[in-house]
């Protein structure tokens, strides 16, 4: 089965690799008998489909969900079943490599008008005449 993450994207099955775990907080019984909790390992270091820069974006995105090894775990305990926390754990990995191929727009640097900065000074005089206003009146 393939992941379809952008239209030139796409990651197979094989490469991620699904554990189960048991899975932490309350549940009754059923949370010692029971590994709900989905574990997945994406390997971004061997992973064909990835460009450098994405994988250099990957690294940045994941922080610490990203080992030394370029391998990207993330683990899911929303559900109380395997299979939706599966599903939910390769759909935050996909929302992380979208994340990752998305470049953002730089930033135009800008100076305000010679008009705005004089607005601004003269807001700035009227309110610290408002502000001295307040003070205890003097005894002439």
């Amino acid at each position: 089965m393939a992941y379809h993450v952008l239209p030139d994207l796409v990651i197979h099955d094989d490469d991620i690799v699904v554990t189960y775990i048991h899975a932490s907080g309350p549940g009754g019984q059923n949370v010692n008998k029971v590994a709900t909790a989905a574990q997945i390992r994406f390997d971004a270091a061997r992973c064909a489909t990835l460009t450098s820069r994405l994988r250099a974006r990957l690294r940045l995105l994941a922080g610490s969900r990203m080992t030394r090894d370029g391998i990207v775990i993330l683990t899911a305990q929303r559900f109380r079943s395997q299979s939706r926390n599966r599903e939910d754990a390769i759909e935050r990995l996909l929302d992380l490599l979208r994340q990752a191929a998305h470049v953002p727009t730089r930033r135009i640097a800008t100076r305000p008008s010679r008009t705005q900065r004089r607005r601004r000074m003269d807001d700035k005089s009227r309110r610290a005449r408002i502000k001295q206003g307040r003070g205890r009146p003097t005894a002439e």
